[in-house]
């Protein structure tokens, strides 16, 4: 079987698995959230640039067929196409065997199989262009005659998409910049260098212009969370694990072999200049989220990238060892993302406990498996609440439902608000609404003598009287409705009605 057979199988085999388990567990708190700049198509938005909200219309045949699995859809489809690339990137540097074993590698890391391969994320569209990126870098590295202007325009391109999916997508050129001062000083002087990076540049503009639009609140509010200045050891040692599971444990080491490997043998590929741009293209953002992370809070999948140019390096390592299809360490590899992903679903679907607090007052607080399930049920429910308040005239009529924070007001947005046909307001501060605010431009305010309700997850606890008893006249004492999974109450939401708004809400 030729390797190009074995990538069609590992992408169609990954493909349908992938699509097979989308829709056992519901949207997490990121996803539904992403999905409010699918309802509001903008040049660009307050934490992200615009394409996960394109990738979502796309996937949803422009909001026309929503739900879980058409939302992972995009994920899915991308995943496929950025292991093809791995794979065409690990042949133009090595040889198809060694394309082979990346593929398998990224399949198998946490970051760029499962949560940029099945959950809807920004890192979701970035893959395709990242990883197309990486390889139109290795055919101007390593094939004759690939140096012209249609491969520069296209990496350029490829660049601009990634960035317009999650702006370090400009990493790309900072990686590939370095590695030119120092291996290819005379791509310098050639005009199709700064071609490219023109295009990438055009790309920019619906960012920048969004952002003259809005003072810049994209990087006010990214900015404010990376000043801190204070020594933090345990932030540091939290990001470095966080990668660590982020990547597979298994693979983790694997990578760390593979830098090694990268390091000590400088005739590892066929030119000292290759294994000098894949550690370009690496350690320097790995070390510079680090270092961000010694000083500040910081998720592990912000890096998530800079990890992939080392699965080459892994790779040329086990192709040199191993003469199997698939090396043992591959097939634990996999095996542990089986078992992860099978023991995910069975806790987020039928676990009869939660994960977090017990308290009354919070309960199920910091329980991830919260957020992946019980929203679907708890909209059919309050759907139920809401029609039978209007008939016996508890509410008036055209009460919409507030939110105070983008969590849980993106599972709100998505599960809850179309069941009752009700439209949602953010009222809070913007900080903590984000996407919520713009939304806010294009629905009926509430107005003076309006009725409202508003829901709190006991999992992410919050007090109506302090943020909205200034609001109106009166706040009911809360609906209690349970979730219940395996037969035990495992959170519960508790509604409550706002009565008689007495101040306009800006």
């Amino acid at each position: 079987m030729t390797y190009y057979k074995r990538i069609g199988y590992l992408i169609l085999i990954s493909t349908v698995a992938k699509l097979l388990i989308s829709g056992l567990v519901e949207l997490g708190n990121d996803e539904v959230y992403y999905y409010t700049y699918a309802l509001r198509p903008d040049w660009s938005y307050f934490d992200h640039p615009p394409f996960v909200g394109w990738l979502i219309r796309l996937s949803t045949l422009n909001l026309h067929w929503v739900n879980t699995w058409t939302m992972r859809l995009g994920p899915i489809a991308c995943c496929a196409i950025s292991t093809f690339f791995i794979f065409d990137t690990g042949k133009a540097i090595g040889n198809e065997k060694t394309g082979w074993y990346a593929a398998l590698i990224y399949q198998c890391a946490v970051y760029t199989g499962i949560i940029a391969g099945l959950f809807i994320l920004p890192d979701s569209p970035q893959m395709p262009f990242w990883t197309g990126a990486l390889c139109i870098m290795a055919r101007l590295l390593t094939l004759k005659n690939s140096d012209r202007t249609k491969n520069w325009l296209l990496l350029g391109l490829l660049i601009g998409l990634a960035t317009l999916s999650k702006v370090h997508g400009l990493y790309l050129w900072a990686g590939f910049g370095l590695f030119i001062l120092f291996k290819r000083r005379a791509w310098l002087l050639r005009w199709q260098l700064y071609a490219a990076f023109t295009v990438t540049l055009v790309c920019l503009i619906p960012i920048v212009y969004w952002n003259i639009q809005n003072h810049f609140i994209t990087y006010t509010y990214h900015s404010a969370r990376v000043t801190h200045t204070t020594v933090q050891w345990d932030s540091l040692l939290r990001e470095v694990v966080g990668e660590m599971i982020y990547q597979n444990p298994i693979v983790f080491v694997l990578l760390v072999i593979g830098l090694v490997f990268l390091i000590r043998r400088k005739s590892s590929f066929e030119s000292n200049d290759t294994r000098v741009w894949l550690l370009c293209m690496s350690l320097p953002m790995i070390l510079l989220f680090w270092g961000v992370a010694l000083f500040n809070p910081t998720l592990p999948h912000w890096s998530g990238p800079a990890y992939i140019p080392l699965f080459f390096g892994a790779a040329f390592w086990l192709s040199s060892r191993s003469k199997k299809i698939i090396p043992s360490v591959m097939g634990w590899a996999g095996g542990l993302i089986v078992f992860f992903l099978a023991g995910a679903i069975l806790l987020c679907r039928l676990a009869p406990f939660n994960l977090g607090s017990q308290e009354q007052k919070n309960y199920g607080e910091y329980c991830p498996t919260l957020d992946l399930s019980g929203w679907n049920d708890f909209g059919k429910r309050f759907a139920q609440l809401v029609h039978d308040d209007l008939v016996s005239g508890k509410m008036k009529p055209n009460a919409p439902l507030l939110v105070s924070k983008w969590f849980p007001g993106g599972h709100l947005q998505f599960y809850v608000a179309p069941k009752a046909c009700m439209r949602i307001l953010g009222v809070g501060e913007l900080e903590d609404l984000h996407e919520f605010a713009w939304l806010n431009r294009e629905r009926a305010p509430l107005r003076v003598g309006d009725d409202a309700y508003y829901v709190v997850p006991s999992n992410v606890p919050a007090d109506p009287a302090v943020l909205y008893g200034k609001y109106f006249s009166t706040i009911d004492a809360p609906v209690v409705i349970d979730q219940v999974r395996g037969g035990k109450v495992v959170r519960y939401f508790w509604v409550y009605r706002l009565r008689g708004c007495r101040v306009m809400v800006e």
